[in-house]
């Protein structure tokens, strides 16, 4: 590995400093797992790396009434997973963590780092898209808002600028009737990352009636794939298994999914069809919010 500057700011404001002066040289660190990896395979070469290990004021867990949950982005994820306030409101969340990779990789994996990796195969990201989640970023110029709809670009691309360090993520509350689910599929050993995964969330009415629904699939595509004109059919509507089941069936015809170790386009694509279908039906089972 050649010789690389390493950088340790102590606040946001000198990390971001430090960030704009270096720009295209710098990669920013945090948990690890996925850059020391991209080092090792020379797959990157940057000759700055910047360190936001001392930052720990963004590592927290909190809930704000009207806003949400809000998660620094130095939070390790097994923290996000194990923690009694994201368990109690947002439990699908919490399973959500729980799922990725293994105990050690999420010991040491952080909340902001899976984000910024963007990896098209991340548990997260479907979940938090789905949930319309959002996250704070910061630079020189100030601070600023992403939906997470917006974030992801392609394959390990955000819209964060080259100066940019993501250091909040803010997840909004559900309302009381929200049934919310996430099922992820591997076809290889238990801790693989998934050849699909499913997040669906749903607002209903009391009376049965669906008002909205969200359903987004991960590890199919270069960015968590939802389909606007499959959701609409939900709307105003009983969720029966023939309605579920033509959803399913809209999904897997809209998109274009990829090929890879984990399944090809025509695998994932029937996959598609049957997980849709299974996390409606599991989120309409649950109980508020996942429970």
């Amino acid at each position: 590995m050649p010789n690389i500057k390493l950088l340790q700011p102590t606040s946001i404001q000198e990390a971001v400093s430090m960030l704009s002066e270096h720009r295209d040289d710098a990669k920013i660190i945090a948990g690890g797992t996925a850059m020391v990896i991209m080092l090792r395979n020379r797959l990157i070469a940057p000759s700055v790396l910047l360190s936001l290990g001392r930052l720990q004021n963004l590592r927290y867990i909190r809930h704000e009434p009207g806003i949400g949950l809000r998660i620094g982005a130095l939070t390790a994820i097994r923290e996000a997973e194990l923690s009694p306030l994201v368990r109690e409101k947002n439990p699908t969340l919490a399973q959500t963590f729980g799922e990725v990779a293994n105990v050690r990789v999420r010991n040491t994996a952080t909340v902001g780092g899976n984000l910024s990796e963007a990896d098209y195969a991340s548990d997260p990201p479907c979940v938090l898209v789905a949930m319309r989640a959002r996250v704070k970023a910061n630079s020189v110029r100030g601070e600023r808002e992403i939906p997470l709809t917006e974030l992801f670009q392609g394959f390990y691309e955000t819209s964060l600028a080259q100066d940019e360090v993501l250091t909040e993520l803010i997840i909004p509350d559900p309302s009381p009737t929200t049934r919310s689910a996430y099922i992820r599929y591997v076809t290889r050993s238990s801790e693989d990352r998934p050849c699909v995964g499913l997040a669906a969330v749903l607002e209903m009415e009391p009376d049965g009636i669906c008002k909205d629904m969200r359903v987004v699939a991960g590890a199919v595509a270069s960015t968590p794939q939802e389909i606007a004109s499959a959701e609409a059919l939900a709307q105003g509507h009983r969720m029966t298994d023939k309605l579920i089941k033509e959803i399913g069936d809209a999904y897997a015809s809209a998109i274009d999914p990829i090929s890879d170790m984990r399944g090809s386009d025509w695998y994932r694509k029937q996959m598609i069809r049957v997980f849709v279908c299974r996390t409606i039906q599991k989120a309409l089972a649950n109980g508020r919010n996942g429970t």
